[in-house]
């Protein structure tokens, strides 16, 4: 049995696949329950037997099909529900960063919405000792450095907006991981503005505000969270590339799109890889990331994310690297730990190139 589902290897060759895997990478967007493995979810799901959650993991398969967004978000709070301990929490956290250096990701900022957990009537104070308790030892384990973005879930409403700003803000229980303020969930009948007084509170407090805007509606969302979030990276803006204008601005400002391209598949946001935009984002000099989202609900991995934007790109080893030195340029972290991954990232080419 093996920690996820089957990936839906893209058709890279074989030694581009291999490059892939070893390289040193940083990652933006990937929610911290949507990566809980088949092993993990089916771990949870055996503790927690009052759920429909599968508790083997061969018949997630089926469970992580998803005919639309709307599908993806019920079987995703489904999996939500399954967290309901301190040691749930910190089980899942460690776990997830063990994939993560599997893949040779050596920073990662992982969405977490705690506001799923303290409604559950998970402490507080526990829920965040659970998630620096996994930080740290992952970091001392594997190496990878683990931040937090804490994210309001939008189908929960201004209640959920207050609570995640307060968990955020409050200097006793803010996590020392902590760096950036999101926005997730659906966005038809979630407007971006109504959001605006909470990021407010969250910028002034010293997080980055990076919210999910146009995965599923038009460009106008994007020029929200712009506008009304502040954002300084957007999640997916997968609708971007319909505004020429949005674009140049992107373009411009060094705003990074936190690009997704199994993810808009598996949720009908893009209805296939080839029709996928990463290729108008970069041709606009838009400052394009490569992430997995999901990634065990949508079948991938963040070295497959790669692999398939390095088709769509028609990019070969040279600028593959070029794109995972995009994730850290975009990142959070500081400029010393910046300069680390992409002299490894240079080192690491440069060897694998050596004749």
């Amino acid at each position: 049995m093996t920690d996820h589902l089957d990936v839906l290897v893209d058709p890279a060759p074989l030694d581009l696949h291999a490059f892939i895997a070893s390289l040193p990478k940083a990652e933006l967007h990937v929610h911290h329950v949507g990566s809980a493995s088949p092993r993990i979810v089916a771990e949870l799901a055996a503790r927690h037997p009052d759920t429909k959650v599968p508790t083997d993991p061969e018949a997630l398969v089926d469970f992580f099909t998803f005919t639309d967004f709307a599908r993806f978000i019920d079987v995703y709070l489904s999996v939500v529900d399954l967290i309901r301990t301190p040691e749930d929490v910190r089980l899942l956290t460690y776990e997830v960063a063990r994939d993560l250096a599997r893949q040779q990701v050596r920073y990662a900022e992982l969405t977490i919405t705690p506001f799923s957990s303290t409604r559950r009537g998970i402490d507080e104070r526990a829920f965040m000792d659970a998630i620096e308790d996994a930080r740290k030892a992952a970091e001392a384990e594997f190496g990878t450095v683990l931040r937090w973005c804490f994210d309001i879930p939008g189908e929960a409403g201004l209640e959920s907006a207050e609570e995640t700003v307060r968990l955020a803000t409050d200097e006793r229980l803010r996590p020392e991981g902590l760096v950036s303020f999101g926005l997730g969930g659906p966005e038809i009948g979630v407007p971006r503005p109504q959001f605006k007084p909470y990021f407010d509170r969250a910028i002034a407090a010293g997080l980055r505000s990076v919210p999910h805007a146009g995965e599923t509606t038009g460009p106008q969302t994007v020029w929200d969270a712009l506008t009304h979030l502040r954002a300084e990276r957007i999640g997916h803006g997968t609708s971007s590339a319909q505004d020429d204008r949005l674009l140049a601005h992107l373009a411009e400002h060094r705003i990074a799109l936190e690009v997704c391209p199994t993810s808009n598949i598996a949720t009908r946001a893009v209805r296939t890889l080839d029709e996928h935009p990463i290729k108008e984002f970069v041709k606009a000099g838009v400052l394009v990331t490569v992430n997995s989202d999901d990634p065990p609900m949508f079948g991938t991995d963040l070295n497959n994310e790669y692999a398939v934007a390095a088709r769509l790109l028609e990019l070969d080893e040279r600028g593959v690297a070029e794109l995972a030195k995009n994730a850290v340029d975009a990142s959070f972290l500081d400029e010393a730990g910046k300069s680390r991954i992409r002299d490894e990232i240079d080192t690491y080419t440069a060897a694998w190139l050596a004749p």
